[in-house]
């Protein structure tokens, strides 16, 4: 029986990316998990560490060695490998040859094809401690770096340079490189604490070693909940709370091996300065926690997480107090000069921003931004005036020294100085709102001069930018047009809006001066957009069947895409739904070996020229469930067209049980086909069920 161990694999480097740590981390479990896989290695279960300066699997119950495999080779079949008086043929010679063993050693398998001559052998599986090192190769291979580096005068390349490599299988050093480092049984602790090399003992005693003996807490998510276990106590042991932002909570966990929580304070001074500015600074700049109080207000402290337990830690404190002053102090500078012109003082200057090279600069932008969002402004209830006006301002933050220092905060900066500049609410509400949804779950424009300028400013990147032939390729977005187009769907799906995305795009591209879009823009940028609806929807665990049917209809306003997605999955839970469905398929097929055009969706009209009950009948039921399934159409109530068109059930199984359609007399074959043309109409009202599994 095959033994087992566990297996550590310590790849120590230079400080790795923070803001890449986790990923690189789970692509190494996972690609590590692969590697044994395809080597046939078994193991029980596999933990992944990562801190600023390692990467590490634990493997346990790892099988000491792969099975051993059987190899099965076919040779001629027995009946051409031997002659008439039972002399072996040149071809069974020459295979038993290949096997390197004597022809009367060989087996016979039968099969339903005949008889053969095969040969069977039997390969020890390799030891596992030979195949680690490759496999440790090949894992970090597959990691998602977009830039390795190189280090020393080897050839060898990784995120960062490597300076040890830590093996073990049980208490078992294993020999061989990995990234050109000889591997050894030595890890090494914090940088301070125990900068000195440690042996293990054992895999088994990798993670405890660290902590105990090397103030180094190496599993990444445990010593995430450490730090914001920290942060949490010691703001409530000064009766407040801390702001924990969790993108912010995995960077922190990434710069630090051993946290330690440090309150800090600043002067109150700085807290007349808009909270996101500080907020931001603490954050982005300095990886401050900020701290506010019950109702959110944020005080003038924050704690910092540092990676030592200082004998000094007021010298600590220190530190971080005396770093953040000056950044404060830059951003109140930045405040005070912004607020010396009102907010639209600064839009001759997007005149000197390049948009796009060929679709011109911000100020062409606003330009058409305010032509689209008047177009926009009635069916939202706004004043066009102020439509336009929103627009006018929106990109003008964009040229402040606060967003130029901090990206972050456009459209934030853009309502404070609006508000200053004593603006129309409904304007100030928008310089921020027109930002919205920034991403998948974010909440969405609530004033109508937000969803205005949400709306314009996305249909105007899409337009533009589809226009000058720069359509997103593979990963590649750098306009960002899959988030965009993510964004409307959302904006008219969910608040809802009754816009059409065909009278949106067209409008938008009659903005640009001829010759600047391409001819097809506004098909391509249609079709583009609509096609978003499959992501959207899985999202919502509604399948690309409901979703496919819906978009056969051609139906360009994504509110009213929705209402049919919601009847077609009302409609399914129905008895009737499932025999429809198949019907509609039956239909489809024998319309489209016809040479009819499938689903066009035309008025009802009575045939003549049959004379099966069956079809009689339902013609009858077509005619007088016709006119009602139009009004419910007309009213968008799909809901209700499906559940008259449920009626159909009996009056359409009846007509493909007793009705051969294709028939020779050309007159009764055309009603038919005619009639079964108009069944799918009628669904087609609402989607193309022949396309639902």
């Amino acid at each position: 029986m095959d033994s087992t161990s566990d297996l550590l694999v310590e790849i120590g480097t230079e400080e790795l990316p923070p803001t890449a740590l986790r990923t690189l981390s789970d692509a190494f479990a996972e690609s590590f998990r692969q590697q044994l896989a395809s080597a046939e290695i078994a193991f029980d279960r596999l933990d992944a560490f990562a801190a600023p300066r390692r990467l590490a699997v634990l493997v346990h119950g790892i099988s000491t060695h792969q099975p051993d495999r059987e190899t099965v080779r076919r040779g001629p079949a027995v009946q051409g490998a031997y002659g008439p008086d039972g002399t072996p043929t040149k071809a069974a010679l020459g295979f038993a040859g290949s096997c390197g063993v004597a022809l009367e050693t060989l087996e016979r398998e039968r099969t339903d094809k005949g008889e053969w001559l095969v040969f069977r052998s039997r390969r020890p599986g390799a030891r596992t401690m030979d195949l680690v090192p490759e496999l440790t190769e090949a894992a970090l291979a597959g990691l998602p770096i977009p830039k390795r580096m190189r280090w020393g005068s080897g050839s060898e390349e990784f995120v960062r340079p490597v300076h040890w490599v830590c093996s073990l299988l049980g208490t078992e050093l294993i020999p061989g490189h990995v990234l050109g480092v000889e591997t050894g049984r030595s890890t090494r602790g914090h940088r301070f604490h125990h900068p000195d090399p440690l042996d293990l003992p054992s895999a088994i005693d990798y993670a405890e070693y660290l902590r105990e003996k090397c103030f180094v807490e190496p599993h990444f998510e445990r010593r995430r909940e450490q730090i914001r276990q920290q942060v949490e106590l010691l703001a409530a042991s000064h009766g407040l709370h801390a702001r924990i932002q969790e993108s912010l909570l995995d960077e922190v966990t990434a710069l630090v091996e051993w946290p330690q929580a440090i309150w800090g304070r600043f002067d109150p001074a700085f807290l007349e300065i808009p909270p996101e500015v500080l907020i931001e600074t603490m954050q982005s700049h300095q990886k401050y926690f900020p701290i506010e109080d019950e109702a959110g207000s944020l005080q003038a402290a924050f704690i910092a997480v540092a990676n030592i337990e200082s004998r000094d830690p007021d010298q600590v404190r220190a530190g971080n107090e005396r770093v953040i002053r000056p950044r404060f102090s830059d951003a109140a500078f930045f405040w005070m000069q912004d607020l010396k012109q009102p907010l639209e003082g600064y839009a001759e200057r997007l005149e000197r921003v390049v948009f796009q090279e060929r679709l011109g600069t911000l100020a062409d932008k606003s330009a058409r931004l305010a032509r689209l969002a008047q177009q926009l402004a009635p069916a939202l209830g706004l004043d066009p005036r102020l439509a336009e006006r929103a627009a006018r301002l929106a990109r003008c933050d964009l040229v402040t020294a606060m967003v130029y220092e901090f990206p972050g905060l456009q459209g934030t900066m853009g309502r404070y100085y609006a508000a200053r500049a004593g603006e129309d609410p409904c304007v100030v509400a928008a310089m921020e709102e027109q930002y919205l949804p920034r991403f998948a779950g974010d909440r969405l424009p609530s004033s109508p001069c937000g969803l205005a300028l949400a709306i314009a400013d996305r249909i105007d990147t899409l337009i533009g930018i589809f226009g000058v032939g720069l359509r997103p390729t593979g990963a590649k977005d750098p306009y960002g047009l899959r988030r965009a187009s993510i964004g409307i769907l959302r904006i008219l799906i969910e608040t809802p809006l009754d816009l059409d995305l065909q009278v949106l795009l067209e409008s938008s591209a009659s903005a640009y001066p001829a010759g600047v879009l391409e001819p097809e823009v506004v098909a391509v940028t249609l079709g583009y957009i609509l096609d978003r609806l499959r992501s959207y929807y899985h999202d919502r665990g509604v399948g690309a069947d409901i979703v496919d049917a819906v978009l056969s209809t051609g139906v360009t306003m994504p509110s009213d895409f929705d209402r049919r997605v919601d009847a077609v999955l009302a409609f399914r839970a129905q008895p009737a739904a499932a025999g429809l469905a198949a019907a509609n398929k039956r239909i489809r097929n024998i319309l489209t070996k016809a040479g009819i055009e499938v689903g066009s969706v035309r008025p009802y009209e009575t045939q003549t020229g049959l004379v099966e009950p069956a079809e009689i009948q339902l013609s009858l039921k077509l005619e007088a469930l016709s006119a009602r399934v139009g009004a419910l159409a007309e009213a968008r109530n799909y809901v209700g067209v499906l559940d008259a068109l449920g009626d159909l059930e009996t009056e359409v199984d009846a007509f493909f049980d007793q009705v051969m359609v294709m028939v020779d007399d050309p007159a009764i074959r055309q009603s038919r086909l005619t009639l079964l043309q108009s069944v799918s109409a009628l669904f087609m009202l609402v989607a193309d069920f022949s396309r639902l599994q």
